[in-house]
């Protein structure tokens, strides 16, 4: 019912009647400003976290790690995938912010200071960063399965057959996994693509995305236009529709493998 509020309202002006006013808006600056900000922030995290996570669950699953490590690990995910918002954005302001503990300690005893080298929390690296927080874990907890579903007797084969360890890699790993693996970046990218608390606790607002964009038209204490905002919410949509187009071929592939 929300879905399809959105969907009709998107098309409506603000008598109720048909419209395509707002989504031809969606072309025009701020607005596919805002997109474009959405989209390179989400492509970011989830490339940088897609492949940290994969090489962190990797070193934590594999024979010869101590179970405990990944246990610890799983647990820590688990929680940290699920933390965002007002206290997230809090703690790397205590951290990296202007009067940071780590900024203060770098800038006291490494004489280093961040600021001065272009570096702002408040801003779209920052945001960067704080999601990184999240779609890392969420990474980790994702393609831990698949990491499992990879058969010791794969491995076992290919070194009876003279293959050195990257060619397993290259010809039997690689190919079974990167189905999971771009699974889980298109998960991570509607992760971040979707988030609006912890941008805007942070940035207060500063930081151009459609989820800000958004809550400023439905607040209604600058901007009044709920049907745009609907409108907005219908390219969401459309975005993030398009990465389930890709996503569910690939999750259908890599079920396929873990059979």
């Amino acid at each position: 019912m929300p879905a399809g509020a959105v969907l009709v309202g998107a098309f409506q002006n603000n008598q109720d009647n048909p419209t395509l006013s707002n989504v031809r808006l969606l072309f025009n600056h701020p607005y596919i400003d805002a997109y474009r900000t959405s989209i390179e922030i989400s492509l970011t995290t989830a490339l940088i976290g897609g492949v940290a996570g994969l090489f962190i669950a990797y070193a934590a699953i594999r024979e010869g790690t101590p179970k405990f490590l990944r246990s610890g690990l799983t647990t820590f995910s688990g929680v940290a995938a699920n933390f965002g918002g007002i206290p997230l954005a809090f703690a790397f302001i205590a951290t990296l912010g202007p009067l940071g503990i780590l900024t203060v300690f770098l800038k006291d005893h490494l004489h280093y200071n961040l600021n001065s080298q272009g570096f702002s929390l408040f801003s779209k690296t920052g945001v960067e960063l704080a999601y990184m927080y999240f779609q890392l874990p969420l990474m980790i907890l994702v393609i831990s399965p698949a990491i499992d579903g990879l058969k010791k007797e794969w491995r076992e084969a290919a070194a009876n057959l003279g293959a050195q360890p990257w060619q397993f890699w290259r010809y039997v790993g690689l190919p079974v996994l990167m189905p999971s693996i771009l699974g889980a970046m298109i998960l991570l990218f509607g992760n971040a693509f979707a988030a609006y608390a912890t941008a805007y606790s942070l940035t207060s607002g500063s930081v151009n995305i459609v989820p800000i964009l958004i809550g400023a038209y439905y607040s209604g204490n600058v901007l009044d236009n709920p049907h745009l905002a609907q409108a907005m919410a219908f390219g969401m949509f459309a975005v993030l529709a398009l990465m389930m187009l890709i996503y569910i071929p690939l999750q259908r592939r890599a079920a396929k493998w873990a059979k």
